[in-house]
This record gives C-alpha cells, structure tokens and sequence, in this order.
C-alpha cells in the first residue's frame, strides 16, 4: 500500500477545518507562495514544500498555547507523513518547540514564516497597498525598526537567513518575489 501524501486540497482542507481567520488564511497562503518559490531555487518538491507552508500554522488559531505541539495530534488524525509532521513542528525551533530544522525544507520554512508578516505589513503601509512594487530597502528599514511590526522575532529572521546561507537582504528579496505571485490571494495586490 502506498504512504498517503497529502494533496494541496488536502491541506487547504484541513487548513479551513482549524483556521477560520482571514488573515490567517492569507498567512498561510503566502507562506505557501514562497515556499513554492524557494523550492523552485533548490530543486525540490514543489507540490510538497507548498503544502507543508499552507498548513505550517494549522493549530495557532484554536490552540494558540500550544502552537507547534498540538498540531502533532491534529495530523495524526488525518495519517499525515511524519515528515509533513516534523517539518511543521520545526518552524517554532526556539519558540514553541525544540525541534531544530534540519531539511532545506525545514530551515526555508523557519527562515520565511515571520519574514512573510513584516513584508505584508510594509507592503500595506505603501500608497500602494501592494506587494507588486515594494522595494527590498523600504523593507530592510522596516526589519530594523523594531516599533514597527512589533510582533516579528527579527532574530528568527536573521536565524533562518544563517540556516539558508544567505543574508538579510538576499532573503527578503527572495521573500518578496516568492509572495508577489500571491499577491491577489493574499490581498496585497493593492491600487496600481
């Protein structure tokens, strides 16, 4: 018998199951989006890293306290691949979990995850409203002002751009262009 891998529709799905929040819905999109591109950039498994980035934040709305852990349970119910599993839990290394991201997988996920938030909050403070025309600099001025888009660890941003070898700039560049095809799903197509 086949292992169950687990389809975008699956993951959507399953997404929608626990998730009823727009905007983490369009988190999750986005996260999806750039995982898909970062997979592009290694030659890995699209379908997979997108569908593991739609669902990486599967229990933060019902069960914020135990973000990362009681995700385990939720996709065991639905034979989810341990490997999904892991790399899920591997996004809060540091955070909500002590599960350290090892797969190019894994480090993309934790490197791009809170990265996404600060790009969209910038890209909704832009005449623009859009992602289609935000500039890396206007984005690196936001990461170092710790004011703005308060909640974004910056560390894990800086963690995650060591995992993957790059720099900060680099990463948010690459962030960037991964959202930009999502930028209407993720409502950050703006007035242009």
């Amino acid at each position: 018998m086949k292992p169950y891998i687990p389809t975008r529709e699956d993951a959507m799905d399953l997404l929608k199951k626990y998730n009823k929040k727009e905007g983490l819905i369009r988190h999750a999109l986005a996260v999806e989006s750039v995982m898909e591109h970062f997979a592009k950039i290694f030659g890995e498994d699209t379908e997979k890293w997108k569908v593991i980035g739609l669902v990486h934040d599967l229990d933060y709305e019902m069960y914020p306290d135990q973000h990362c852990v009681k995700c385990i349970e939720l996709f065991q119910a639905h034979d989810w691949p341990q490997e999904y599993i892991r790399a899920v839990i591997s996004h809060g290394w540091g955070i909500c979990s002590d599960v350290k991201p090892e797969t190019p997988l894994e480090k993309t996920l934790y490197a791009v995850d809170e990265l996404t938030g600060l790009i969209a909050s910038a890209a909704l403070v832009r005449p623009s409203r859009s992602i289609l025309d935000i500039k890396v600099k206007s984005v690196k001025k936001k990461f170092k002002d710790k004011s703005f888009a308060a909640g974004v660890d910056r560390e894990v941003i800086k963690k995650g751009a060591e995992l993957l070898n790059m720099d900060v700039p680099e990463l948010i560049t690459q962030v960037i262009l991964g959202m930009q095809p999502a930028a209407e799903e993720i409502g950050l197509k703006g007035n242009l």
